[in-house]
């Protein structure tokens, strides 16, 4: 024969812990995460979430790039394989610092080959040169992009 007796302070302990349970289970469910915000044409409008894994196929490729509110041609500019280099110059040291500011980091994929895909922008705002999107891929996933122009003394920047 057993006993087993549970004081007042015990079945208050485990019926706080099983509310405080109960409750962070009911907030995780119905809330939604967080959505981004992207500045088209001066207009902010508000996007689903990005997805940065699971790029296999040329249209997950475009919708990344639709998910930022940018229109690309379909058919990328240029499709390439690039080795990231083993030691960054100062070039690559500041296109680094770019893709940091966007929450990527090159750095992790030194002597890497990853895939450059470029498309041409259909809807940027304000310019009348041709500007392109370029998104460096590896295993699916998006490690790095920006926008810039073809122009001589064009520009290059994120894609927000």
């Amino acid at each position: 024969m057993f006993i087993y007796s549970l004081r007042a302070s015990t079945l208050k302990f485990f019926g706080v812990t099983t509310v405080a349970l109960v409750a962070l289970v009911t907030l995780l469910f119905f809330i939604p995460a967080s959505p981004r915000t992207a500045a088209v044409s001066g207009n902010v409008e508000v996007v689903e979430s990005v997805r940065y894994d699971k790029i296999k196929t040329a249209e997950d490729r475009l919708e990344f790039l639709r998910s930022f509110g940018w229109e690309v041609d379909p058919t990328p500019v240029e499709e390439v394989e690039v080795t990231i280099p083993a030691e960054f110059d100062k070039t690559f040291q500041s296109y680094n610092e770019l893709q940091k500011k966007q929450g990527f980091d090159l750095t992790k994929y030194h002597k890497k080959q990853v895939t450059r895909y470029t498309y041409k922008i259909t809807n940027y705002p304000d310019y009348t040169g041709d500007v392109y999107a370029s998104i460096l891929i590896s295993r699916h996933r998006v490690i790095a992009a920006d926008i810039c122009s073809a122009d001589s003394n064009g520009f290059i920047r994120g894609l927000s």
